[in-house]
């Protein structure tokens, strides 16, 4: 069975929602969790539930935006506990809206948490893996699949899951393991009665914690706490057309008319049909 005794996990995010979830799972099999969160106040109610479940916590309250504060959230962890084994990069923001009534303070805020924050929090805690291994889960979305009125918040999640494949490849042969999970359920952001419970979603990133999920590095895991499978990376699509250099527009043309439009593929979670 899994196991994360003797482990160390940082949970950025952690402190309401999917994050706190996380934390209480990771705790439940084991592991010392630093909880962050830039409330202090929910990061530490965390950890008090955590240690009086018999676990063991502590919270630092820091921002994941800045990469000297990333730093000092993976310090904090190895300075508490003396070492740090994992991080569940969870830390994020949402916006809803019309694509063109999204402002300049929007953009900035969701890329500096969810984008600029991942890789803060990555950097950190790769750095200080490095040598001994670990494992980084990157929390992405179903968004980043196309959703109404979630374009932007879609774009960030999926520079998150670019992530995953990108250090997969570059940590390959380091002993840190990088995988990223796209989660549907209850939290902050999404609070409607139909989603399911966080407490039942949670037990998936408990597992790519453990060395049970190491075939996994490089991919992405979708779970709504019934339905388990893999999101397919991106991928050049069949059938490639080919044909000697010097193409013109008319023969691009030609190409997508008697071939290619044919073979478009559907977007969007749940997919569809683009419509012009």
């Amino acid at each position: 069975m899994p196991s994360l005794d003797s482990r160390a996990v940082v949970v950025t995010g952690g402190g309401f929602g999917l994050g706190r979830a996380y934390a209480l799972a990771a705790a439940a099999e084991g592991a010392a969790v630093l909880v962050n969160d830039i409330d202090g106040d929910r990061a530490k109610a965390v950890t008090q539930e955590i240690v009086d479940a018999g676990g063991r916590a502590a919270a630092h309250p820091a921002t994941v935006t800045d990469l000297d504060a990333a730093h000092g959230i993976v310090a904090a962890c190895v300075a508490e506990f003396g070492h740090v084994d994992g991080l569940v990069n969870n830390a994020g923001v949402i916006a809803h809206g019309d694509p063109w009534a999204v402002t300049a303070e929007e953009i900035r805020h969701l890329v500096d948490v969810n984008v600029v924050g991942v890789l803060n929090a990555g950097i950190a805690a790769m750095s200080a893996m490095r040598g001994q291994g670990g494992v980084i889960v990157n929390v992405t979305s179903g968004g980043h699949l196309g959703m109404p009125g979630l374009a932007l918040y879609g774009a960030t999640k999926g520079a998150v899951a670019s992530l995953v494949y990108g250090w997969a490849i570059d940590l390959a042969g380091t002993g840190i393991r990088v995988t990223g999970f796209s989660p549907l359920g209850r939290s902050g952001m999404g609070t409607s009665d139909a989603l399911p419970e966080a407490e039942h979603v949670a037990p998936a990133v408990a597992y790519l914690l453990s060395d049970a999920a190491a075939p996994l590095h490089g991919q992405v895991v979708r779970f709504d706490g019934t339905r388990l499978s893999l999101l397919r990376p991106p991928a050049y699509a069949e059938p490639v057309v080919t044909a000697d250099p010097g193409w013109s527009v008319s023969a691009v043309a030609d190409a997508v008319r008697d071939t290619l439009a044919a073979t478009t593929h559907p977007i969007g979670h749940p997919p569809v049909r683009p419509v012009a």
